[in-house]
């Protein structure tokens, strides 16, 4: 059985399961048939709950022969064309419309999914770079605002023998840590989300789970890539508002 059998009947490995089949049954009496759980599998296409018997044991139980579906094994080196040229023409002597035939291969399946997901969250990257260009516009006004007040500071650092360049360094190192820090809360909460999603949200809403496998290397980049990012920012902003000889400034206090 699936896992959304598990959860919305309670179909757990080594008990007993009662099916209601439609068809008139072929050696059951009555309008059902019990069958022993003997696992479960991921199913992330039916979140209402599939089972999967022996073909012999359904058609013996419903007397239904017919197929909706069906996987192939090729053996190394076959061709996919040739196979599914020769099965439609096979379909065509039996009677039936071979054009009807639908072929798939897992490697296209895959493609397919994973197409469908990144369209999904395709909306979900853009807000991420919104976000971003909302946080680096909030460094640059931020810093802009703390250079300009702590002009006299600047100034006290120049009349202690700091040039301009050094000031501005110090200035980029703040933006380097308080950006590094605001990465690594971001990257707490994002992987606190996601586990939540994942372990909660997922099982609760699809009756299905899955692994979490972080990719630690995209998110070391991403998180050296916003650091560099809010550095040059605050720099750039320290730099255009610290245009002004920064030793005049401490003159206002005398």
């Amino acid at each position: 059985v699936s896992e959304a059998m598990v959860d919305l009947y309670g179909a757990r490995p080594g008990t007993t399961l009662s099916l209601p089949l439609s068809l008139p049954l072929a050696t059951s009496t009555g309008s059902s048939a019990t069958v022993f759980v003997r696992g479960v599998w991921r199913d992330y296409a039916r979140q209402h709950g599939a089972i999967a018997i022996a073909r012999d044991d359904y058609t013996r139980l419903t007397a239904d022969t017919r197929v909706n579906d069906l996987a192939i094994w090729l053996q190394p080196g076959a061709d996919p064309a040739s196979i599914q040229q020769g099965m439609r023409a096979l379909a065509g002597e039996l009677g039936l419309d071979g054009a009807l035939l639908e072929f798939a291969s897992a490697g296209e399946i895959r493609t397919l999914s994973l197409r469908i997901f990144d369209r999904s969250f395709a909306v979900t990257y853009w807000l991420q770079a919104v976000a971003i260009a909302i946080g680096l516009f909030g460094i640059a006004a931020s810093f802009s605002a703390q250079v300009l007040a702590r002009r006299k500071e600047f100034g006290l650092l120049a009349h202690l023998g700091l040039t301009r360049r050094q000031v501005l360094a110090v200035v980029a190192v703040e933006g380097a840590v308080w950006t590094a820090a605001g990465a690594l809360l971001g990257l707490l909460l994002g992987l606190a989300v996601s586990v939540v999603l994942v372990k909660v949200v997922n099982p609760q809403s699809f009756h299905w789970t899955m692994d979490l496998l972080l990719p630690w290397a995209r998110l070391a980049l991403l998180c050296a890539a916003v650091m560099l990012a809010g550095t040059v920012t605050a720099w750039l902003a320290a730099r255009s508002a610290a245009g002004r000889q920064m030793a005049l400034a401490v003159k206002e206090d005398w």
